[in-house]
This record gives structure tokens, C-alpha cells and sequence, in this order.
């Protein structure tokens, strides 16, 4: 079922009478579980025409490095090989979305789009609306919960955005039926020239494959052995463990949801149903999926300084403010962090697993954003380290849920907590809190045999 709550129209325009209905394919990157592709399929067989499939790689996406873009290509290709399965022919474009998708759009009927939260993504969706000759239609399929059907401003912290999720989650987690395309566009041509194949894309970018010694495997075929892996493993024991760095019953799917290589109603699905899962442990997954995780679209989505300092809340820019000049015993450049060059054995020990793998366990990415503000000049210095660096090595960094983390370390989303030097009433993280809780002993083992490759 596509829920109407899905599906907006970005423009005014009448369909028209074009040779294939295309599907502009670039936050949902995969060929099953995708809302926009099979709108763009249904609405293709109502007008007995095929569906052809446009991706526009832009060189230089803000933050994305070359790890990205070779996660990103890598599952891209196994996508198009899924579309062609389905008779649907993948066009790669090596330009700016919008000039991809205008270099098609003269033989479209309709455009029919996913959609992404972050500033150019919104952007270039309008950019498209507005050139194209056609209706544009985009169809939500990276959350559970629609972001304007949850909310209607953005919201406070993950209590006030909660119950308005889970009074509708019924509605919207459900099963995607799949319809075969009637015509296939594989043998159609096409205007604007010849499609640039994985490859060949690839080169031109010059990006020999970056290999990194525990990176996932990426791809939807990854993506979907990893649901099974922990819906099977972790997830029979996440509400007691998920928080440990040590014992790590992370689900290992945030790169798969940041590139659209699986769907969460999926994912969701597939943990609702599992054997060997108590209520607790789905509870608390479910409360990271689906809440925390859109809580993060809703704060990118209507707060367009989600990527700046400005977006910490005022009572914590006042606060952090207030003990700017408190003595720091530690000052480290952005430089020596990236080296993870500090004196603190858990922080660099949460930095190497992320410059290594692309991950990095998500209680240490809170506790490692807050010792950056510790050992930054500013918060506002602070702010611009840690994100950089988050993004630059995180392979679900540029993410909605990336931004929302970073902002999280400042205040964003929390409350005010105890007052103390540097911090102020911005909730601090100590060495000893983790040595407390967690056994820390394990985790730096788990961690020292992970070493950058190139």
C-alpha cells in the first residue's frame, strides 16, 4: 500500500504525452521496498508506458569523500542489475541530479521522485519541479511515519515527537506490495546521449576502490543479510546491550538506511515479527528506528540551520556561552583528533573504529562528541570539528541522523542537567561514567586490531 499521506505533487503541471514515465531515483537507492519506484511503476502501467530510472552523481556532494562514493557506487551497481530484472532500465548520469534528470525529461510523461531532508536534496527537487515540462510527483519511502503527517513544526525532544509516531505507526507499517512493470524500457532510447555505466563513472571520478580492513560490504543484498544477521542475533538481546561499546549489539544498518539500500518499514517489519525477541528488545529498537531516527528528519526538515552552530537550542548557546573561557587541562587541534592524538585511550579508540570501519558505536559517538567540546578553543570551534570529521568518516555522515547526533552533543533535543565548568547545564560524559557502566577493557580490545588501509 502507498498511503496517500506519501505523496506530494512538487508543481501544477498536467501529465504529458511523453514515451515513459521517469523515475528519478537518489535518497531511495534500491529496486524492491521503494514507494516512489512502484508509484512510478503503477502510474506507468495506468498510461501503458515503460519506467526508465535516472541517478545523477554529483562530484562533489557537501562533506562526501571518496569512501562514500564508493559505498554509494558499489550498491548503485546492484541496483541497476534489480531494475533490470524488472525490465527497467537504469540511466547513470555523471552531473548535478537536477541536469540529469532535465536531460530525460523531455521524453517523460511524468517524474516521479524520492525524497531526501537535507538542504540540497530539497533543492534540487524544486529545481527539477520548476524546469520540467511535466508533473513531478515525490513519494516518501525513507521513514515510517511521513515527516509533515508526524509533525507540524519542529519538534522539541524525542517525548514530544513520540506519542504523535506511535498514534499513527499502525497506519504506515505496513508491507509494500510489489507490481511487475508491464513494458520495459531496456532496449528504449533514450535522449541526452548515452548513460555513463557504473564503471566508467567510476573512473572518471578517479576513485580507485577505497578499501578499509572492516568496512560492511554495501548494496541491498548486504543490507538485507545484515537485518537477517541481527534479527537473529543482537536484537535477541539489544535492550540490555545495544548501549555497550563492548559487547556491540548495534543492527550495523545505518550506512544501509543513509544510502537507501534497504527500507525501514523493512526493517521494521522484519523485527516486529521475529522469533526469540522480547517486547523490551523491540521496544527499544523500534524507539531507535523510527523515533530517534525521524526526529532527526524533523529537525532537518524544518530547521534550516541544522548544518550551523545556530541550530544548538538558546539555552544551551547561553550556557555554553557562560564557561567559554573556563580552564581546559586539554587543548587539540582538529588535526590531532583526526590522528586520534589525545589522551583519553576510549576516545581514540572510537575514532580509529571509525576512520577504519566508517562506524562508530553509537553511546562512544555521544561520549566522543562531548569530549570535542571539551578540548575545543570554542563550542562553536567544536561544533565545526566535530561535524566535519563525523561526516567526513562516518559512512552514514550528511545524514539527517548525523546532523541531529552532532547537535545532540550541544544540547539539541536534551534538557539541562547540572551545572559544571566548560559545559555549563550541557550534559557532560566522563571517562569513569563509562568505566562504570560499560566494560571498557573489552571494547579498546574489540577495537586495537583496526588499522586504515588505502
Amino acid at each position: 500500500m502507498i498511503q496517500s499521506e506519501r505523496v506530494q505533487f512538487l508543481n501544477d503541471r498536467p501529465v504529458a504525452n511523453g514515451r515513459y514515465v521517469l523515475y528519478w531515483m537518489q535518497q531511495a537507492q534500491r529496486a524492491s521496498g521503494n514507494h516512489a519506484l512502484e508509484y512510478a511503476i503503477r502510474e506507468a502501467d495506468a498510461l501503458r508506458l515503460p519506467v526508465v530510472a535516472v541517478f545523477g552523481v554529483t562530484r562533489r556532494f557537501p562533506g562526501a569523500r571518496h569512501r562514500h562514493y564508493a559505498f554509494m557506487l558499489d550498491g548503485l551497481a546492484e541496483t541497476s542489475e534489480g531494475l533490470r530484472s524488472r525490465g527497467i532500465r537504469l540511466a547513470f548520469r555523471l552531473e548535478p541530479p537536477p541536469k540529469a534528470v532535465h536531460s530525460l525529461s523531455e521524453g517523460a510523461a511524468l517524474i516521479v521522485t524520492d525524497r531526501g531532508y537535507l538542504r540540497v536534496q530539497r533543492s534540487w527537487r524544486n529545481a527539477v519541479a520548476r524546469a520540467a515540462g511535466c508533473r513531478v510527483v515525490q513519494v516518501e519511502s525513507d521513514v515510517v511515519v511521513p515527516v509533515e503527517t508526524a509533525s507540524d513544526h519542529e519538534e522539541y525532544a524525542a517525548r514530544t515527537i513520540r506519542p504523535k509516531i506511535e498514534r499513527q505507526l499502525d497506519g504506515f507499517l505496513m508491507p509494500l506490495e510489489e507490481t511487475e512493470p508491464a513494458r520495459d524500457s531496456l532496449s528504449l532510447r533514450l535522449p541526452g546521449g548515452q548513460s555513463r555505466s557504473f564503471n566508467a563513472i567510476a573512473d572518471s571520478l578517479r576513485m580507485a576502490r577505497v578499501a578499509y580492513s572492516a568496512s560492511p560490504r554495501p548494496g541491498a543484498t548486504a543490507a538485507h543479510e545484515a537485518l537477517r544477521a541481527f534479527v537473529t542475533g543482537p536484537a535477541r538481546r539489544y535492550a540490555n546491550d545495544h548501549s555497550d561499546p563492548g559487547l556491540d549489539a548495534s543492527s550495523r544498518l545505518s550506512p544501509y538506511l543513509h544510502f537507501g539500500q534497504i527500507s525501514p518499514v523493512e526493517v521494521a517489519l522484519a523485527v516486529r515479527v521475529a522469533r526469540g525477541i522480547s517486547d523490551d528488545d523491540r521496544t527499544d529498537f523500534m524507539e531507535e528506528l523510527i523515533v530517534r531516527r525521524e526526529l532527526s528528519m524533523n529537525f532537518c526538515h524544518y530547521n534550516d540551520a541544522y548544518d550551523t552552530y545556530e541550530c544548538v537550542p538558546d539555552w544551551a548557546r547561553k550556557t555554553l556561552k557562560k564557561h567559554a573561557r573556563d580552564p581546559r587541562p586539554w587543548l587539540y587541534t582538529e588535526r590531532q583528533l583526526e590522528r586520534a592524538e589525545t589522551h583519553d585511550p576510549y576516545w581514540n579508540a572510537a575514532q580509529r573504529e571509525m576512520v577504519a570501519t566508517g562506524f562508530m558505536h553509537g553511546y562512544m559517538r555521544m561520549y566522543w562528541g562531548k569530549k570535542i567540546i571539551e578540548w575545543s578553543p570554542s563550542p562553536e570551534a567544536a561544533f565545526r570539528t566535530a561535524l566535519k570529521l563525523n561526516n567526513a568518516y562516518q559512512l552514514d555522515g550528511r545524514d539527517p541522523n548525523s546532523f541531529a547526533g552532532v547537535a545532540w552533543c550541544f544540547g539539541k533535543h536534551d534538557r539541562p542537567w547540572q551545572e559544571r565548568e566548560v559545559f555549563g547545564t550541557v550534559r557532560w560524559m566522563s571517562p569513569r561514567g563509562l568505566e562504570r557502566k560499560f566494560d571498557m577493557e573489552a571494547y579498546l580490545n574489540r577495537v586495537a586490531p583496526l588499522e586504515r588501509s588505502e
